[in-house]
């Protein structure tokens, strides 16, 4: 194998959110990434290839960019491979077999889906699996997986979304490995709206262009687009992290503060502050006990000077306890108790969450925050039998998703019973207030 010494510059400078996702390539064996039209994903996923090829010193290193059909490989890719391949010396490009063999000996193969059998038999050490919607889940399994075993090779599987297939299947189980704190996972979703590669009109221009189902899914990246049991639609927040209100426009409007204490190891604490048509950005920890809690509370409620404080009665006993041994006045709220409209919702928590469904639809405002997005985008909701709505428990959400959706939830507290707006301005929290 040859040895350079000359520094050698390709010509690619990533921007977010590729730099975060090179970061995360570089550190996890199998990822999932996500991502909207026109981010570079392909730019970004051929870069990958490279830089792992160059690097590698191992004998005879291979790396393969697999797409769902050959011309597509040969039309999205391979003009990329020649373009970031083109400073480097000695680098041997065949246009007929998609091949390009770099100066340490290191190969790169384009490949289609669409003739995986010409995969078998070989190795890997790092696997692109591009546009996974659209390839057989048996290309994966049966061929590329066994590729990996004798050089312990990676795989990045990327995409964007086409409803809940095997890419949305293997998204979920990427979250939920990552949440269960297995290290070879990541997972990994940029929308349109989060990542400013697509200026605001621009995208704006898109939306009023393109139908509304198509927009959720290829640009805001829903999964759910075709889903008719997903509660809140990812549109809907979108639009809704995109307003904003100022102190004058919510100023008649009751301060509500939402608590959601961690039920289990991986769950979070949640504070969620909220005036009117405006939902504040969140307090959010992990492993928190419920002193430490109930003294964040305490700060939160001194500060933010609440009309209501609503608090998930589940694991929040001792964050009760403690606040109301402080003076200040809380509501317990038990997410499976009786709902105030009765004939509407099967429960308190399915009346919390659809309240706050018709808060966004009036306007509402949200923080910018992925994880806020993934929460209240992922619960499903049905009906009982006497026709009343209700939630998937967070049980069966977290044993489909790897996730509680403890933002959404806390957010949803907010909504626990009407509030009417303190008069006086007087020592908020530590008074009774007006529930109506």
């Amino acid at each position: 194998m040859k040895q350079y010494s000359r520094t050698v510059i390709i010509p690619y400078k990533p921007r977010y959110p590729q730099n975060v996702i090179h970061e995360a390539l570089q550190t996890h064996r199998f990822c999932v990434l996500v991502t909207h039209r026109q981010m570079g994903k392909t730019v970004c996923a051929v870069n990958h290839l490279l830089k792992q090829a160059l690097l590698n010193k191992r004998p005879s290193p291979r790396y393969f960019y697999i797409a769902p059909f050959l011309k597509q490989t040969k039309l999205i890719a391979w003009d990329y491979v020649k373009r970031f391949c083109s400073p480097l010396p000695e680098v041997k490009l065949s246009e007929t077999e998609l091949c390009v063999r770099l100066p340490n000996g290191a190969k790169i193969w384009l490949l289609g889906a669409d003739n995986p059998d010409a995969l078998r038999g070989t190795y890997a050490d790092g696997v692109v699996l591009d546009e996974y919607a659209q390839i057989k889940p048996d290309v994966f399994d049966e061929i590329v997986r066994p590729m990996l075993l004798s050089r312990n090779g990676w795989v990045l599987f990327t995409g964007t979304p086409k409803g809940q297939n095997q890419f949305y299947e293997l998204y979920q189980y990427a979250q939920k490995a990552q949440a269960g704190g297995d290290g070879q996972w990541w997972s990994g979703l940029f929308s349109a709206d989060e990542t400013g590669v697509i200026s605001p009109d621009e995208l704006e221009e898109i939306r009023r262009r393109t139908p509304q189902r198509l927009f959720r899914q290829e640009y805001l990246c829903d999964f759910t687009a075709d889903a008719e049991d997903v509660l809140i639609a990812s549109s809907l927040v979108s639009e809704a992290c995109m307003r904003r209100y100022g102190a004058s426009e919510v100023a008649h409007a009751p301060r509500i503060i939402g608590v959601d204490p961690a039920r289990f190891g991986a769950d979070r604490s949640v504070i969620f502050c909220r005036q009117g048509q405006q939902a504040f950005a969140p307090y959010v920890w992990h492993k928190m006990d419920n002193m430490s809690l109930a003294s964040h509370t305490a700060r939160t409620i001194e500060s933010f000077r609440p009309d209501a404080v609503f608090i998930d009665a589940g694991c929040g006993g001792g964050v009760i306890d403690r606040l109301r041994q402080l003076g200040f006045h809380v509501t317990e709220i038990s997410f499976g108790s009786s709902a105030m409209k009765t004939a509407q919702y099967a429960n308190k928590r399915a009346e919390m969450w659809g309240e706050m469904l018709l808060w966004l639809q009036a306007g509402g405002a949200l923080p910018s925050s992925g994880e806020l997005k993934a929460d209240l985008c992922g619960v499903r909701y049905g009906f009982d039998a006497a026709g009343r709505m209700k939630l998937e428990s967070k049980e069966e959400l977290k044993a489909r998703t790897g996730r509680s959706p403890d933002l959404a939830d806390a957010l949803a507290l907010t909504f626990a019973m009407p509030v009417r707006r303190h008069a006086g301005g007087g020592e908020f929290g530590r008074s009774e207030y007006d529930v109506l």
